[in-house]
């Protein structure tokens, strides 16, 4: 079984949204591609899905502004701005991704103590989200990952994967995914690459 992981394609992760990623909506036709002719078995999505009161958003610390350090469940944490709360356009998918595809789709970040940027767990690693449990009964072999942002949500999604399926093959799609800091993006790969995580590009899959 081979598996697509889309991570938060959401519109508050392209412009216009309240957290864009810079050119994340460019990656939308590429994965409309995967989805249609990537040969996968399996489409699956991740959901940031925030209650209004999130502890990673700024507004919920008095004089903290967004981007600044802060403190959460005893960690260092980025102050965000509101994002992708629940129920709000912001949070819903972008209107051009085809999520007619979607075989399931994997909400995170919704308990407003902890912030979540894997797709597997939150930042505490202490409560699952159950994704790796539906891969693992789905018996996936092959997981291809890819989104917004790559230094982020999509990086620690892939080092998770890895960690917690150990026996799944894991690959990142560079170009159908978009990041915030080029450092960062830079640093995220390498990262992945030493873990074991195949990098690739999205025509190399559909060529496959």
């Amino acid at each position: 079984m081979k598996a697509l992981l889309l991570i938060d394609i959401q519109n508050g992760f392209c412009p216009g949204g309240n957290l864009p990623v810079a050119h994340g909506d460019e990656i939308v036709p590429v994965l409309n591609r995967l989805i249609d002719d990537g040969g996968y078995d399996l489409i699956v999505a991740s959901q940031d899905w925030h209650p209004e009161n999130h502890g990673s958003f700024a507004s919920q610390h008095p004089g903290k502004k967004p981007f600044e350090m802060g403190e959460l469940c005893g960690k260092p944490q980025v102050m965000w701005p509101d994002h992708c709360v629940q129920g709000t356009p912001d949070a819903e998918f972008h209107p051009d991704l085809n999520v007619e595809a979607f075989d399931y789709i994997q909400q995170k970040g919704d308990n407003p103590a902890v912030d979540s940027y894997s797709a597997f767990r939150d930042n505490d690693q202490a409560a699952l989200t159950g994704l790796a449990g539906y891969l693992r009964a789905q018996q996936v072999a092959e997981l291809d990952i890819c989104g917004l942002a790559t230094d982020y949500c999509v990086k620690f999604s892939a080092l998770d994967a890895v960690e917690m399926l150990p026996e799944v093959k894991v690959r990142f799609i560079e170009d159908a995914s978009r990041g915030i800091d080029p450092k960062g993006v830079k640093s995220a790969i390498a990262e992945m690459k030493a873990k074991g995580i195949g990098i690739v590009k999205s025509k190399a899959i559909l060529a496959d």
